[in-house]
């Protein structure tokens, strides 16, 4: 159809010159300049063919093709209630990653594992449930504001990354003075938590404030960030162990330092994305450090996680099936996931960050076995 319309105009281009000058007078002109002056002619309309296709396309395309807003981050979940949300209240949403709850469930699980460990001779009491629910809202006003102000640190990095250039800070969606307020507001609802604990748990609680306000630039500073996080993700059992104990038992300081393995473990893992573009802009992370052995480091903070929890467990008293469960976990659920991330498949390393999620859920259950037998087992004789 578009041949059909070119050839047309430049049928009538010709007609034009021809009427233009007069058929008489042309047909006396010598047969070069006749030939020049019919070749221009259908020049020109061709040009203006191409014009008027250009033009129709690009209205076709503008009118099915919706407008280009800032990419959402590479790492955020599809599909999530979040997504439901006004734009503006989705950028906040976006900078406190309630769009990725994976990591207030990871600062939550050390919290569980601390009070069903404390819990193991015992049962658990109904304060502990109340204590469950605080922690759950502490870690995700919390969890929030951390990666609030780890955004407003990093806006600079940030823009530099593929994976984060779409977070809310760096594309514009929220300016910096809004990021400060929105911290200030998460950090008053974790203040509010604080105030219900007991006052020996709102101590070690505090006590963490300062590795929280570091952790942003230990990447600028060391290789091992990484560690750093485990030092301030791992707290929650500290905090859950003083709240349920009113002191820090020695199962509990053991439990933390599994919490610690573990999120070395984790972390390495999540930051096999970055290795490329952390090398770009200098970000220092144990993934960049241990090169091609990261798998076997890895495989050796796992492991010490879970000799670890197990050292927690013995020493709180657990019974020979908690050992039996943990067992089991590491070599049916953690080892596949240490299997999985492949360097050259970003995809891979957060999908096996993200099961540790359910790895983390599972540890809590091991440890709380003996204490939810012993709060079941007088029901179950009858008393």
């Amino acid at each position: 159809m578009g041949g059909f319309a070119c050839a047309a105009r430049i049928a009538r281009a010709g007609r034009r010159s021809a009427s233009r000058h007069g058929a008489a007078e042309v047909s006396r002109w010598p047969s070069s300049i006749r030939s020049r002056v019919e070749n221009a002619a259908c020049i020109r309309a061709c040009a203006a063919c191409v014009q008027a296709g250009a033009a129709a396309s690009f209205r076709a395309v503008t009118k099915t093709q919706p407008p280009q807003t800032a990419p959402a981050p590479a790492d955020s979940l599809t599909r999530h209630w979040t997504a439901r949300l006004p734009k503006r209240a989705r950028a906040f949403a976006q900078l406190s990653r309630l769009d990725r709850p994976i990591g207030w469930r990871l600062l939550y699980l050390p919290c569980l594992m601390g009070i069903a460990l404390v819990r193991t001779q015992d049962g658990f009491w109904w304060s502990d449930g109340w204590n469950a629910l605080l922690f759950l809202v502490g870690a995700i006003a919390m969890r929030g504001a951390g990666c609030t102000y780890n955004d407003i640190v990093d806006r600079d990095i940030d823009a530099r990354v593929a994976r984060t250039r779409g977070r809310p800070l760096p594309s514009g969606a929220v300016n910096l003075l809004e990021a400060w307020v929105w911290l200030a507001a998460q950090a008053l609802i974790g203040f509010l938590v604080l105030l219900a604990l007991p006052r020996f748990a709102q101590f070690t609680a505090l006590a963490s404030l300062p590795l929280v306000a570091l952790y942003p630039f230990m990447k600028r500073i060391t290789w091992w960030p990484q560690a750093f996080l485990g030092l301030v993700f791992s707290w929650g059992a500290l905090v859950a162990g003083a709240a349920t104990a009113r002191a820090l038992a020695p199962e509990t300081l053991l439990l933390y330092g599994a919490c610690f393995f573990w999120v070395m473990g984790y972390d390495t893992i999540y930051a096999l994305q970055d290795k490329e573009d952390d090398a770009l802009v200098g970000v220092k992370s144990t993934a960049r450090l241990f090169g091609k052995h990261w798998r076997a480091w890895t495989i050796g903070f796992y492991l010490a996680a879970l000799l670890l929890w197990s050292a927690a467990a013995y020493v709180a008293g657990a019974q020979w099936p908690t050992f039996l469960v943990l067992g089991a976990l590491g070599a049916f659920v953690i080892w596949p996931e240490l299997e999985r991330p492949q360097e050259t498949y970003p995809a891979s390393a957060l999908a096996s960050f993200r099961a540790n999620a359910l790895i983390g859920a599972a540890i809590a259950g091991a440890l709380a076995l003996e204490p939810l037998w012993r709060t079941l087992r007088p029901f179950l004789d009858g008393r």
